[in-house]
Formats: structure tokens, C-alpha cells, sequence
């Protein structure tokens, strides 16, 4: 890949992720959200791959994009049960205030969406690079 592209690349990583995080945070009263967060980190990463290696991008995330998934989906999971125990209904939310911050059970919904889609959209990703990079 050219030199430009790699290091235009790297720019673009830093920023892509900043933007994931600001809409994963957004997204419960406004547009956004684990999703729209998730699919930005995933593009992230994806370009990272695209521009350097699969090697470098799997090494940037940390963990396999399938533990990701699994962890996603059990916090998405655990996000429902204290509404479960209180109300008698799942995915009920609890919410605090922190601050000026309303934290709460949904919060926890939108990060475990957020790894769930980061894992998915990475798995198949990567899956595709590694077929075109042999």
C-alpha cells in the first residue's frame, strides 16, 4: 500500500473510534447509539486492516472478534436482568444520576450492542481480508 494511504489511514483510526465512542454515548436520547458506535469502531479497525495488515488490525482490538461477540452479548443479556428482578419485566431500565450524566441499565445495553456488532462486522471482515491478502 502506499505511504500516504497508511499513514492517512492511521488518522482516520484515531478519529473513526473518537467518533464510535462520541455515538455510542449519544445514542439513547438522540440519534446514535451501540449500533451506528459499533459499526464505526468496526470500520475502524476494518480500514486499519485494509491499509496495513489483518495481523496489525486483529493486534490493534486485542481480543478475537468472536470472544467480543460472546462478551457483548452477555452483557447485552445482563443489562435485562435487574429489571427482571424489580419489575417483573426484562429489559425493563434502571437509571442513575451521576452528576448531570443519567447512567443506567440501557447504557450497558448500548455497550454490549456496541462489542456485539464490532465483533460481527470484524469477524467477516477479517474473514474476507485474509481470503484476498493469500
Amino acid at each position: 500500500m502506499s505511504v500516504i494511504f497508511s499513514t492517512m489511514s492511521r488518522l482516520f483510526f484515531v478519529l473513526l473510534l473518537g467518533a464510535a465512542v462520541f455515538m455510542l454515548f449519544r445514542g439513547h436520547n438522540e440519534p446514535g447509539g451501540g449500533f451506528i458506535g459499533g459499526l464505526f469502531a468496526a470500520l475502524a479497525f476494518a480500514l486499519l486492516a485494509l491499509s496495513d495488515s489483518v495481523a496489525k488490525a486483529r493486534k490493534a482490538l486485542i481480543v478475537h472478534p468472536v470472544v467480543l461477540i460472546g462478551m457483548g452479548l452477555v452483557l447485552a443479556f445482563a443489562s435485562g436482568i435487574p429489571g427482571l428482578i424489580s419489575d417483573g419485566s426484562f429489559l425493563t431500565h434502571w437509571w442513575f444520576k451521576l452528576g448531570s450524566t443519567h447512567l443506567g441499565t440501557a447504557t450497558a445495553f448500548d455497550i454490549g450492542v456496541f462489542m456485539v456488532v464490532i465483533g460481527g462486522v470484524l469477524s467477516l471482515v477479517f474473514r474476507f481480508y485474509e481470503g484476498v491478502e493469500q
